[in-house]
Protein backbone atom coordinates (compact mmCIF):
# COMPACT_ATOMS: atom_id res chain seq x y z
CA UNK A 1 0.00 0.00 0.00
CA UNK A 2 1.48 3.59 -0.40
CA UNK A 3 1.63 6.57 1.29
CA UNK A 4 -1.33 9.71 1.27
CA UNK A 5 1.37 11.52 -0.61
CA UNK A 6 3.57 14.62 0.27
CA UNK A 7 1.59 17.17 2.67
CA UNK A 8 0.76 15.81 5.72
CA UNK A 9 -2.92 13.64 5.63
CA UNK A 10 -5.18 13.27 9.22
CA UNK A 11 -5.21 10.99 10.99
CA UNK A 12 -7.93 9.03 10.50
CA UNK A 13 -6.67 8.69 7.08
CA UNK A 14 -3.53 6.93 8.24
CA UNK A 15 -5.09 4.68 11.04
CA UNK A 16 -7.85 3.35 8.37
CA UNK A 17 -5.04 2.52 5.92
CA UNK A 18 -2.84 1.19 9.03
CA UNK A 19 -5.46 -1.29 9.57
CA UNK A 20 -6.38 -1.79 5.98
CA UNK A 21 -2.87 -2.87 5.53
CA UNK A 22 -2.38 -5.21 9.16
CA UNK A 23 -5.90 -7.30 7.37
CA UNK A 24 -4.32 -7.22 4.21
CA UNK A 25 -0.66 -8.67 4.87
CA UNK A 26 -2.57 -10.96 7.72
CA UNK A 27 -1.90 -15.14 7.68
CA UNK A 28 -4.36 -15.64 6.41
CA UNK A 29 -4.89 -12.36 4.62
CA UNK A 30 -8.62 -10.82 6.01
CA UNK A 31 -9.43 -9.57 2.94
CA UNK A 32 -12.89 -8.66 3.54
CA UNK A 33 -11.99 -6.12 6.38
CA UNK A 34 -9.27 -4.45 4.20
CA UNK A 35 -11.95 -3.47 1.80
CA UNK A 36 -14.11 -2.18 4.21
CA UNK A 37 -11.56 -0.08 6.08
CA UNK A 38 -10.62 0.94 2.86
CA UNK A 39 -14.08 1.62 1.86
CA UNK A 40 -14.60 3.52 5.42
CA UNK A 41 -12.20 6.28 4.04
CA UNK A 42 -15.03 7.72 1.26
CA UNK A 43 -17.18 8.38 4.60
CA UNK A 44 -14.29 11.23 5.56
CA UNK A 45 -15.38 13.05 2.19
CA UNK A 46 -11.20 13.21 1.54
CA UNK A 47 -9.64 15.30 -0.57
CA UNK A 48 -9.62 14.38 -4.25
CA UNK A 49 -6.38 12.98 -4.48
CA UNK A 50 -6.43 10.60 -1.88
CA UNK A 51 -10.14 9.53 -2.74
CA UNK A 52 -8.30 8.60 -5.86
CA UNK A 53 -5.53 7.07 -4.46
CA UNK A 54 -8.06 5.17 -1.92
CA UNK A 55 -10.26 3.77 -5.21
CA UNK A 56 -6.87 2.29 -6.94
CA UNK A 57 -5.83 0.41 -4.07
CA UNK A 58 -9.44 -0.87 -3.65
CA UNK A 59 -9.43 -1.60 -6.89
CA UNK A 60 -6.43 -3.43 -6.83
CA UNK A 61 -7.05 -5.22 -3.87
CA UNK A 62 -10.05 -6.62 -5.71
CA UNK A 63 -8.20 -7.61 -8.26
CA UNK A 64 -5.52 -9.37 -6.99
CA UNK A 65 -7.42 -11.18 -3.63
CA UNK A 66 -10.94 -11.66 -5.08
CA UNK A 67 -12.86 -12.81 -7.69
CA UNK A 68 -15.09 -9.81 -7.83
CA UNK A 69 -13.38 -8.28 -10.63
CA UNK A 70 -16.60 -5.81 -11.74
CA UNK A 71 -16.21 -4.06 -8.39
CA UNK A 72 -12.32 -3.74 -9.29
CA UNK A 73 -13.06 -2.76 -12.64
CA UNK A 74 -15.63 0.32 -11.00
CA UNK A 75 -12.73 1.69 -8.55
CA UNK A 76 -10.06 1.39 -11.31
CA UNK A 77 -12.15 3.34 -13.89
CA UNK A 78 -12.94 5.81 -11.12
CA UNK A 79 -9.24 6.25 -10.09
CA UNK A 80 -8.45 7.10 -14.11
CA UNK A 81 -11.27 9.64 -14.19
CA UNK A 82 -10.28 11.51 -11.06
CA UNK A 83 -9.29 15.45 -11.56
CA UNK A 84 -5.98 15.07 -10.33
CA UNK A 85 -3.34 18.11 -11.12
CA UNK A 86 -0.61 17.94 -8.53
CA UNK A 87 2.08 16.25 -9.86
CA UNK A 88 2.97 13.49 -7.26
CA UNK A 89 -0.11 12.20 -7.56
CA UNK A 90 0.11 11.36 -11.32
CA UNK A 91 1.40 7.98 -10.65
CA UNK A 92 -2.25 7.28 -9.06
CA UNK A 93 -4.04 7.58 -12.91
CA UNK A 94 -0.28 5.79 -14.81
CA UNK A 95 -1.10 2.63 -12.29
CA UNK A 96 -4.93 2.38 -12.27
CA UNK A 97 -4.66 2.40 -16.02
CA UNK A 98 -1.76 -0.54 -15.60
CA UNK A 99 -4.06 -2.50 -13.46
CA UNK A 100 -7.40 -1.86 -15.35
CA UNK A 101 -5.76 -2.45 -19.14
CA UNK A 102 -4.50 -5.92 -17.25
CA UNK A 103 -8.55 -6.74 -16.40
CA UNK A 104 -9.79 -5.41 -19.67
CA UNK A 105 -7.84 -7.74 -21.39
CA UNK A 106 -8.90 -10.68 -19.25
CA UNK A 107 -12.50 -9.92 -19.77
CA UNK A 108 -11.38 -10.18 -23.62
CA UNK A 109 -11.83 -6.49 -23.93
CA UNK A 110 -9.15 -5.59 -25.64
CA UNK A 111 -10.39 -2.98 -27.44
CA UNK A 112 -10.94 -0.85 -24.63
CA UNK A 113 -7.63 -1.84 -23.28
CA UNK A 114 -5.74 -0.71 -25.91
CA UNK A 115 -7.33 3.07 -26.07
CA UNK A 116 -6.58 3.33 -22.00
CA UNK A 117 -2.61 2.51 -22.44
CA UNK A 118 -2.26 4.86 -25.19
CA UNK A 119 -3.96 7.90 -23.51
CA UNK A 120 -1.91 6.91 -19.93
CA UNK A 121 1.34 7.02 -22.73
CA UNK A 122 0.75 10.26 -24.34
CA UNK A 123 0.34 11.98 -20.76
CA UNK A 124 3.25 10.54 -18.76
CA UNK A 125 6.03 11.58 -20.82
CA UNK A 126 7.43 13.67 -17.71
CA UNK A 127 7.21 10.47 -15.47
CA UNK A 128 9.82 8.37 -16.96
CA UNK A 129 9.47 5.16 -15.10
CA UNK A 130 5.33 4.69 -15.99
CA UNK A 131 6.20 5.97 -19.51
CA UNK A 132 8.56 3.15 -20.28
CA UNK A 133 6.62 0.40 -18.36
CA UNK A 134 3.20 1.51 -19.68
CA UNK A 135 4.90 1.50 -23.35
CA UNK A 136 5.87 -1.72 -22.84
CA UNK A 137 2.64 -3.20 -21.62
CA UNK A 138 0.94 -1.85 -24.84
CA UNK A 139 3.80 -3.96 -26.86
CA UNK A 140 3.19 -6.73 -24.89
CA UNK A 141 -0.94 -6.64 -25.62
CA UNK A 142 -0.23 -5.82 -29.41
CA UNK A 143 2.16 -8.81 -29.43
CA UNK A 144 -0.62 -11.24 -27.58
CA UNK A 145 -2.91 -10.17 -30.64
CA UNK A 146 0.02 -11.34 -32.97
CA UNK A 147 -0.11 -7.43 -34.28
CA UNK A 148 4.23 -7.66 -34.20
CA UNK A 149 4.56 -4.96 -36.68
CA UNK A 150 2.38 -2.35 -33.71
CA UNK A 151 4.73 -3.96 -30.79
CA UNK A 152 8.07 -3.35 -32.93
CA UNK A 153 7.11 0.32 -33.54
CA UNK A 154 6.32 1.16 -29.62
CA UNK A 155 9.79 -1.12 -28.31
CA UNK A 156 11.09 1.83 -31.02
CA UNK A 157 9.26 4.39 -29.01
CA UNK A 158 10.44 3.35 -26.03
CA UNK A 159 14.39 2.94 -27.15
CA UNK A 160 14.69 6.31 -28.21
CA UNK A 161 12.74 7.54 -25.20
CA UNK A 162 15.00 5.62 -22.98
CA UNK A 163 18.20 7.16 -24.57
CA UNK A 164 16.46 10.63 -24.33
CA UNK A 165 16.33 10.04 -20.39
CA UNK A 166 19.34 8.95 -19.84
CA UNK A 167 18.54 5.47 -19.69
CA UNK A 168 20.94 3.02 -21.80
CA UNK A 169 19.73 0.03 -19.45
CA UNK A 170 15.98 0.38 -19.98
CA UNK A 171 17.21 1.43 -23.99
CA UNK A 172 18.37 -1.60 -24.36
CA UNK A 173 15.72 -3.36 -22.73
CA UNK A 174 13.60 -2.01 -25.71
CA UNK A 175 15.87 -2.97 -28.21
CA UNK A 176 16.15 -6.44 -27.09
CA UNK A 177 12.52 -7.07 -26.70
CA UNK A 178 12.10 -5.40 -30.17
CA UNK A 179 15.04 -8.11 -31.95
CA UNK A 180 13.37 -11.15 -30.22
CA UNK A 181 9.88 -9.88 -31.86
CA UNK A 182 11.94 -9.46 -35.06
CA UNK A 183 13.50 -12.54 -34.70
CA UNK A 184 9.61 -14.31 -34.22
CA UNK A 185 9.25 -12.68 -37.78
CA UNK A 186 11.97 -13.79 -39.26
CA UNK A 187 13.45 -10.29 -40.09
CA UNK A 188 16.96 -11.49 -40.60
CA UNK A 189 17.97 -8.21 -42.07
CA UNK A 190 17.00 -5.95 -39.54
CA UNK A 191 17.99 -8.37 -36.59
CA UNK A 192 21.72 -8.67 -37.38
CA UNK A 193 22.50 -4.40 -36.97
CA UNK A 194 20.01 -4.20 -33.93
CA UNK A 195 21.51 -7.22 -32.37
CA UNK A 196 25.08 -5.51 -33.22
CA UNK A 197 23.78 -2.53 -31.36
CA UNK A 198 22.82 -4.00 -27.99
CA UNK A 199 25.97 -6.00 -27.85
CA UNK A 200 27.70 -2.68 -27.98
CA UNK A 201 25.32 -1.26 -25.10
CA UNK A 202 25.29 -4.16 -23.33
CA UNK A 203 29.20 -4.04 -22.83
CA UNK A 204 29.58 -0.67 -22.28
CA UNK A 205 26.49 0.07 -19.63
CA UNK A 206 28.16 0.21 -16.15
CA UNK A 207 25.43 -0.52 -13.52
CA UNK A 208 24.10 -2.69 -11.04
CA UNK A 209 26.23 -6.14 -11.80
CA UNK A 210 22.57 -8.14 -11.87
CA UNK A 211 21.35 -5.84 -14.17
CA UNK A 212 24.00 -5.79 -16.40
CA UNK A 213 24.30 -9.41 -16.24
CA UNK A 214 20.81 -10.55 -17.29
CA UNK A 215 20.81 -8.00 -20.19
CA UNK A 216 24.16 -10.19 -20.86
CA UNK A 217 21.70 -13.36 -20.61
CA UNK A 218 18.89 -11.96 -22.59
CA UNK A 219 21.49 -10.91 -25.73
CA UNK A 220 22.98 -14.35 -25.44
CA UNK A 221 19.41 -16.36 -25.48
CA UNK A 222 18.62 -14.02 -28.98
CA UNK A 223 22.40 -15.26 -30.22
CA UNK A 224 21.55 -18.60 -29.73
CA UNK A 225 18.01 -19.02 -30.84
CA UNK A 226 19.21 -17.18 -33.50
CA UNK A 227 21.64 -19.36 -34.44
CA UNK A 228 19.75 -22.60 -33.74
CA UNK A 229 16.40 -21.21 -36.10
CA UNK A 230 19.33 -21.17 -38.69
CA UNK A 231 20.63 -25.13 -38.12
CA UNK A 232 23.95 -23.42 -36.92
CA UNK A 233 24.51 -26.26 -34.39
CA UNK A 234 28.14 -26.40 -34.37
CA UNK A 235 28.35 -22.50 -35.07
CA UNK A 236 26.46 -21.50 -32.01
CA UNK A 237 28.90 -23.85 -29.13
CA UNK A 238 30.70 -20.44 -28.09
CA UNK A 239 27.41 -18.50 -27.29
CA UNK A 240 25.80 -21.34 -25.54
CA UNK A 241 29.15 -21.62 -23.15
CA UNK A 242 28.93 -17.81 -22.53
CA UNK A 243 25.67 -17.90 -21.82
CA UNK A 244 25.98 -20.85 -19.32
CA UNK A 245 28.94 -19.08 -17.56
CA UNK A 246 26.64 -15.90 -17.77
CA UNK A 247 24.14 -17.90 -15.87
CA UNK A 248 26.39 -19.24 -13.19
CA UNK A 249 28.03 -15.53 -12.36
CA UNK A 250 24.31 -14.45 -11.78
CA UNK A 251 23.56 -17.01 -9.58
CA UNK A 252 26.59 -16.32 -7.51
CA UNK A 253 25.89 -12.22 -6.98
CA UNK A 254 23.45 -10.98 -4.36
CA UNK A 255 20.57 -8.70 -5.18
CA UNK A 256 21.16 -5.09 -4.24
CA UNK A 257 19.61 -3.37 -2.78
CA UNK A 258 20.53 0.67 -3.84
CA UNK A 259 17.73 1.43 -6.36
CA UNK A 260 18.74 3.16 -9.40
CA UNK A 261 18.85 7.16 -9.64
CA UNK A 262 17.19 7.42 -12.94
CA UNK A 263 13.49 5.80 -12.37
CA UNK A 264 13.54 4.74 -16.01
CA UNK A 265 15.96 2.19 -14.70
CA UNK A 266 13.39 0.43 -12.52
CA UNK A 267 12.90 -2.60 -14.40
CA UNK A 268 14.22 -6.03 -14.32
CA UNK A 269 13.64 -8.79 -17.18
CA UNK A 270 13.07 -11.73 -15.89
CA UNK A 271 13.91 -13.19 -11.66
CA UNK A 272 17.13 -15.27 -11.79
CA UNK A 273 15.56 -18.36 -11.21
CA UNK A 274 13.26 -17.90 -14.58
CA UNK A 275 16.10 -17.07 -16.23
CA UNK A 276 18.41 -20.21 -15.13
CA UNK A 277 15.18 -22.66 -16.11
CA UNK A 278 15.70 -20.49 -19.55
CA UNK A 279 19.16 -21.39 -20.39
CA UNK A 280 18.04 -25.16 -19.42
CA UNK A 281 16.07 -24.82 -22.40
CA UNK A 282 17.62 -23.30 -24.76
CA UNK A 283 20.61 -25.95 -23.89
CA UNK A 284 17.68 -28.82 -24.75
CA UNK A 285 16.85 -27.33 -27.70
CA UNK A 286 20.75 -27.08 -28.79
CA UNK A 287 21.31 -30.74 -27.86
CA UNK A 288 18.15 -31.94 -29.74
CA UNK A 289 19.11 -30.46 -32.73
CA UNK A 290 22.97 -31.71 -32.45
CA UNK A 291 21.35 -35.25 -31.28
CA UNK A 292 22.89 -35.67 -28.56
CA UNK A 293 19.77 -36.80 -26.82
CA UNK A 294 20.72 -38.10 -23.47
CA UNK A 295 22.06 -34.74 -22.80
CA UNK A 296 18.38 -33.36 -23.88
CA UNK A 297 17.22 -35.57 -21.55
CA UNK A 298 19.47 -34.63 -18.68
CA UNK A 299 18.98 -30.95 -18.75
CA UNK A 300 15.14 -31.23 -19.00
CA UNK A 301 15.00 -33.09 -15.78
CA UNK A 302 16.80 -30.78 -14.48
CA UNK A 303 15.01 -28.07 -15.62
CA UNK A 304 11.48 -29.75 -14.81
CA UNK A 305 12.62 -30.37 -11.28
CA UNK A 306 13.70 -26.48 -10.93
CA UNK A 307 10.18 -25.55 -12.32
CA UNK A 308 8.18 -27.70 -9.86
CA UNK A 309 10.18 -25.86 -7.00
CA UNK A 310 9.23 -22.49 -8.99
CA UNK A 311 5.60 -23.60 -9.62
CA UNK A 312 4.85 -23.91 -5.71
CA UNK A 313 5.94 -20.27 -4.83
CA UNK A 314 5.48 -18.12 -8.09
CA UNK A 315 2.05 -18.60 -10.53
CA UNK A 316 3.83 -16.49 -13.28
CA UNK A 317 2.22 -18.29 -16.52
CA UNK A 318 5.93 -18.02 -18.22
CA UNK A 319 6.54 -20.77 -15.83
CA UNK A 320 3.80 -23.12 -17.59
CA UNK A 321 5.40 -21.80 -21.58
CA UNK A 322 8.73 -22.84 -20.54
CA UNK A 323 7.53 -26.41 -19.31
CA UNK A 324 5.29 -26.74 -22.23
CA UNK A 325 8.42 -26.45 -24.51
CA UNK A 326 10.36 -28.30 -22.33
CA UNK A 327 7.90 -31.69 -22.53
CA UNK A 328 7.52 -30.88 -26.16
CA UNK A 329 11.12 -31.69 -26.68
CA UNK A 330 11.38 -34.63 -24.88
CA UNK A 331 8.44 -35.83 -26.17
CA UNK A 332 10.14 -35.58 -29.49
CA UNK A 333 13.49 -37.07 -27.83
CA UNK A 334 11.17 -40.28 -26.53
CA UNK A 335 9.70 -40.82 -29.93
CA UNK A 336 13.22 -41.25 -31.40
CA UNK A 337 14.62 -43.43 -28.60
CA UNK A 338 11.84 -46.12 -28.83
CA UNK A 339 9.69 -44.48 -25.53
CA UNK A 340 6.74 -44.43 -26.99
CA UNK A 341 5.20 -44.89 -23.55
CA UNK A 342 6.73 -42.77 -21.90
CA UNK A 343 5.81 -39.69 -25.08
CA UNK A 344 2.07 -40.71 -24.71
CA UNK A 345 2.24 -39.75 -20.79
CA UNK A 346 4.17 -36.40 -21.10
CA UNK A 347 2.04 -35.77 -24.53
CA UNK A 348 -1.13 -36.37 -21.89
CA UNK A 349 0.68 -33.81 -19.34
CA UNK A 350 1.02 -30.94 -22.44
CA UNK A 351 -2.23 -31.45 -22.14
CA UNK A 352 -3.16 -31.39 -18.67
CA UNK A 353 -1.33 -27.76 -18.34
CA UNK A 354 -3.04 -26.82 -21.64
CA UNK A 355 -6.30 -27.12 -20.23
CA UNK A 356 -5.36 -24.54 -17.51
CA UNK A 357 -4.74 -21.93 -19.60
CA UNK A 358 -6.46 -20.87 -22.82
CA UNK A 359 -3.81 -18.86 -24.08
CA UNK A 360 -0.95 -21.84 -23.52
CA UNK A 361 -3.50 -24.38 -25.33
CA UNK A 362 -4.05 -21.55 -28.62
CA UNK A 363 0.09 -21.13 -28.67
CA UNK A 364 0.82 -24.71 -28.28
CA UNK A 365 -2.68 -26.68 -29.87
CA UNK A 366 -0.62 -27.18 -33.54
CA UNK A 367 2.66 -28.60 -31.61
CA UNK A 368 0.43 -30.99 -29.77
CA UNK A 369 -1.54 -32.38 -32.67
CA UNK A 370 1.81 -32.48 -34.23
CA UNK A 371 3.56 -34.49 -31.43
CA UNK A 372 0.08 -36.90 -31.57
CA UNK A 373 0.47 -37.32 -35.26
CA UNK A 374 4.42 -38.42 -35.01
CA UNK A 375 3.34 -40.81 -31.84
CA UNK A 376 0.49 -42.25 -34.26
CA UNK A 377 2.85 -42.89 -36.78
CA UNK A 378 5.26 -44.35 -34.21
CA UNK A 379 2.52 -47.36 -33.06
CA UNK A 380 1.49 -47.40 -37.15
CA UNK A 381 -1.73 -45.83 -36.61
CA UNK A 382 -2.10 -44.22 -40.20
CA UNK A 383 -4.97 -42.93 -40.07
CA UNK A 384 -5.14 -41.12 -37.05
CA UNK A 385 -1.72 -39.81 -38.07
CA UNK A 386 -3.03 -37.78 -41.12
CA UNK A 387 -6.54 -36.86 -38.95
CA UNK A 388 -3.56 -35.74 -36.40
CA UNK A 389 -1.38 -33.48 -39.03
CA UNK A 390 -4.54 -32.34 -40.80
CA UNK A 391 -5.81 -30.61 -37.55
CA UNK A 392 -2.23 -29.16 -36.89
CA UNK A 393 -2.01 -27.89 -40.40
CA UNK A 394 -5.61 -25.88 -39.70
CA UNK A 395 -4.27 -24.82 -36.55
CA UNK A 396 -0.58 -22.95 -37.63
CA UNK A 397 0.16 -20.18 -39.89
CA UNK A 398 4.32 -20.91 -38.95
CA UNK A 399 5.97 -21.45 -41.68
CA UNK A 400 8.40 -23.71 -40.37
CA UNK A 401 6.09 -25.92 -38.51
CA UNK A 402 4.11 -26.06 -41.15
CA UNK A 403 6.88 -27.31 -43.72
CA UNK A 404 7.62 -30.12 -40.88
CA UNK A 405 3.90 -30.66 -40.72
CA UNK A 406 3.58 -31.77 -44.34
CA UNK A 407 6.63 -33.68 -44.40
CA UNK A 408 5.44 -35.84 -42.04
CA UNK A 409 2.08 -36.33 -43.77
CA UNK A 410 4.05 -37.37 -46.65
CA UNK A 411 5.72 -39.96 -44.86
CA UNK A 412 2.37 -41.11 -43.90
CA UNK A 413 1.44 -41.36 -47.51
CA UNK A 414 4.39 -43.20 -48.93
CA UNK A 415 3.87 -45.92 -45.74
CA UNK A 416 0.08 -46.23 -46.80
CA UNK A 417 1.45 -47.06 -50.33
CA UNK A 418 -1.35 -46.31 -52.40
CA UNK A 419 -1.93 -42.54 -51.46
CA UNK A 420 0.02 -41.52 -55.20
CA UNK A 421 -2.31 -38.78 -55.87
CA UNK A 422 -2.03 -36.90 -51.99
CA UNK A 423 1.47 -37.53 -52.04
CA UNK A 424 2.21 -35.40 -55.34
CA UNK A 425 0.20 -32.75 -54.71
CA UNK A 426 1.55 -32.48 -51.43
CA UNK A 427 5.24 -32.71 -52.80
CA UNK A 428 4.09 -29.77 -55.07
CA UNK A 429 3.46 -27.13 -51.94
CA UNK A 430 6.57 -28.07 -50.79
CA UNK A 431 8.66 -27.97 -53.18
CA UNK A 432 7.10 -26.86 -56.81
CA UNK A 433 10.55 -27.56 -58.80
CA UNK A 434 10.05 -31.19 -58.81
CA UNK A 435 12.81 -31.70 -61.22
CA UNK A 436 16.03 -32.34 -59.16
CA UNK A 437 18.32 -35.25 -58.80
CA UNK A 438 17.15 -36.97 -55.39
CA UNK A 439 21.23 -38.21 -54.74
CA UNK A 440 22.86 -35.32 -55.41
CA UNK A 441 20.76 -33.36 -52.79
CA UNK A 442 21.01 -36.25 -50.16
CA UNK A 443 24.96 -35.87 -50.77
CA UNK A 444 24.73 -32.10 -50.05
CA UNK A 445 22.19 -32.48 -47.18
CA UNK A 446 25.24 -35.25 -46.00
CA UNK A 447 27.31 -32.23 -46.39
CA UNK A 448 25.35 -29.56 -44.67
CA UNK A 449 24.39 -31.97 -41.78
CA UNK A 450 28.45 -33.30 -40.87
CA UNK A 451 29.51 -29.76 -41.03
CA UNK A 452 27.58 -28.45 -38.36
CA UNK A 453 27.17 -31.85 -36.40
CA UNK A 454 23.75 -32.33 -36.87
CA UNK A 455 24.01 -35.93 -36.06
CA UNK A 456 20.31 -37.44 -36.25
CA UNK A 457 20.36 -35.55 -40.09
CA UNK A 458 23.57 -36.95 -41.07
CA UNK A 459 22.49 -40.97 -39.74
CA UNK A 460 18.88 -40.42 -41.51
CA UNK A 461 20.76 -39.09 -44.57
CA UNK A 462 23.45 -42.05 -44.43
CA UNK A 463 20.88 -45.04 -44.16
CA UNK A 464 18.50 -43.32 -47.26
CA UNK A 465 21.98 -43.05 -49.11
CA UNK A 466 22.77 -46.54 -48.00
CA UNK A 467 19.42 -47.81 -49.06
CA UNK A 468 19.46 -46.43 -52.24
CA UNK A 469 22.91 -47.78 -52.99
CA UNK A 470 21.65 -51.16 -52.04
CA UNK A 471 19.01 -51.07 -54.21
CA UNK A 472 20.90 -50.40 -57.20
CA UNK A 473 23.39 -52.97 -56.45
CA UNK A 474 25.91 -51.17 -55.59
CA UNK A 475 27.07 -53.14 -52.41
CA UNK A 476 30.00 -51.72 -51.45
CA UNK A 477 29.06 -48.23 -51.51
CA UNK A 478 25.85 -48.91 -49.62
CA UNK A 479 28.40 -50.76 -47.17
CA UNK A 480 30.25 -47.59 -46.89
CA UNK A 481 27.08 -45.62 -45.84
CA UNK A 482 25.10 -47.89 -43.44
CA UNK A 483 28.50 -48.97 -41.34
CA UNK A 484 29.11 -45.07 -39.95
CA UNK A 485 24.92 -44.64 -40.01
CA UNK A 486 24.59 -47.36 -37.58
CA UNK A 487 27.36 -46.09 -35.13
CA UNK A 488 25.99 -42.54 -35.02
CA UNK A 489 22.82 -44.09 -34.77
CA UNK A 490 23.67 -46.21 -31.82
CA UNK A 491 25.39 -42.65 -30.18
CA UNK A 492 22.32 -40.88 -30.14
CA UNK A 493 20.82 -43.81 -29.91
CA UNK A 494 17.73 -43.53 -32.54
CA UNK A 495 16.26 -46.54 -32.66
CA UNK A 496 13.93 -46.80 -35.70
CA UNK A 497 17.46 -45.56 -37.55
CA UNK A 498 18.92 -48.72 -36.11
CA UNK A 499 16.34 -50.84 -37.14
CA UNK A 500 16.58 -50.05 -40.41
CA UNK A 501 20.39 -49.98 -40.84
CA UNK A 502 20.71 -53.55 -38.87
CA UNK A 503 18.28 -54.84 -41.65
CA UNK A 504 20.34 -53.07 -44.13
CA UNK A 505 23.38 -54.70 -42.98
CA UNK A 506 21.53 -58.25 -42.67
CA UNK A 507 20.42 -58.07 -46.41
CA UNK A 508 24.15 -56.63 -47.84
CA UNK A 509 25.90 -59.36 -46.11
CA UNK A 510 23.73 -61.61 -47.11
CA UNK A 511 23.85 -60.58 -50.19
CA UNK A 512 28.43 -60.75 -50.10
CA UNK A 513 28.26 -64.06 -48.62
CA UNK A 514 29.00 -62.63 -45.13
CA UNK A 515 26.97 -65.40 -43.42
CA UNK A 516 28.39 -64.48 -39.91
CA UNK A 517 28.00 -60.90 -40.17
CA UNK A 518 24.55 -61.77 -41.62
CA UNK A 519 23.90 -63.46 -38.52
CA UNK A 520 25.29 -60.85 -36.31
CA UNK A 521 23.16 -57.98 -38.28
CA UNK A 522 20.38 -60.17 -37.51
CA UNK A 523 20.13 -61.11 -34.51
CA UNK A 524 20.86 -57.09 -33.61
CA UNK A 525 17.48 -56.21 -35.85
CA UNK A 526 15.73 -58.94 -33.75
CA UNK A 527 16.82 -57.01 -30.48
CA UNK A 528 15.81 -53.82 -31.72
CA UNK A 529 12.42 -55.55 -33.27
CA UNK A 530 11.62 -57.13 -29.89
CA UNK A 531 12.38 -53.55 -28.01
CA UNK A 532 9.95 -51.69 -30.06
CA UNK A 533 7.52 -54.37 -29.82
CA UNK A 534 7.60 -54.44 -25.99
CA UNK A 535 6.93 -50.77 -26.39
CA UNK A 536 4.63 -50.70 -28.41
CA UNK A 537 2.31 -53.03 -26.67
CA UNK A 538 2.74 -50.99 -23.30
CA UNK A 539 2.08 -47.59 -25.57
CA UNK A 540 -0.98 -48.60 -26.66
CA UNK A 541 -2.66 -49.97 -23.36
CA UNK A 542 -2.61 -47.14 -21.77
CA UNK A 543 -5.80 -44.83 -21.23
CA UNK A 544 -4.09 -41.90 -22.96
CA UNK A 545 -3.58 -43.99 -26.23
CA UNK A 546 -7.36 -42.74 -26.81
CA UNK A 547 -5.86 -39.09 -26.99
CA UNK A 548 -5.26 -40.18 -31.13
CA UNK A 549 -8.87 -39.70 -31.72
CA UNK A 550 -9.22 -36.30 -30.37
CA UNK A 551 -9.24 -33.69 -33.02
CA UNK A 552 -11.46 -30.70 -32.13
CA UNK A 553 -11.76 -28.15 -29.26
CA UNK A 554 -9.64 -28.03 -26.35
CA UNK A 555 -8.12 -31.41 -25.21
CA UNK A 556 -10.04 -34.10 -23.39
CA UNK A 557 -10.52 -33.56 -19.75
CA UNK A 558 -10.57 -37.35 -18.85
CA UNK A 559 -9.20 -40.22 -20.82
CA UNK A 560 -10.83 -43.23 -20.70
CA UNK A 561 -8.41 -46.50 -20.06
CA UNK A 562 -9.48 -49.09 -23.09
CA UNK A 563 -8.85 -52.93 -23.69
CA UNK A 564 -5.60 -53.57 -24.57
CA UNK A 565 -3.65 -52.55 -28.10
CA UNK A 566 -5.87 -52.13 -31.40
CA UNK A 567 -3.28 -50.96 -33.79
CA UNK A 568 -1.82 -53.20 -36.18
CA UNK A 569 2.01 -54.31 -35.50
CA UNK A 570 2.73 -56.13 -39.04
CA UNK A 571 4.17 -52.38 -40.32
CA UNK A 572 6.05 -51.86 -37.23
CA UNK A 573 9.02 -54.91 -37.99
Amino acid sequence: MMAAGAEAPDSWYLALLGFAEHFRTSSPPKIRLCVHCLQAVFQFKPPQRVEARTHLQLGSVLYHHTKNSELARTHLEKAVRARVQVAQFEDVKFEAASLLSELYCQQNLVDSAKPLLRKAIQISQQTPYWHCRLLFQLAQLHTLEKDLVSACDLLGVGAEYARVVGSEYTRALFLLSKGMLLLMERKLQEVHPLLTLCGQIVETWQGNPIQKESLRVFFLVLQVTHYLDAGQVKSVKPCLKQLQQCIQTISTLHDDEILPSNSADLFHWLPKEHMCVLVYLVTVMHSMQAGYLEKAQKYTDKALMQLEKLKMLDCSPILSSFQVILLEHIIMCRLVTGHKATALQEISQVCQLCQQSPRLFSNHAAQLHTLLGLYCISVNCMDNAEAQFTTALRLTSHQELWTFIVTNLASVYIREGNRHQELYSLLERINPDQNFPVRRFLRETLKMSNAEDLNRLTACSLVLLGHIFYVLGNHRESNNMVVPAMQLASKIPDMSVQLWSSALLKDLNKACGNSMDAHEAAQMHQNFSQQLLQDHIAACSLPEHNLISWTEGPPPVQIQAQNGPTTSLASLL
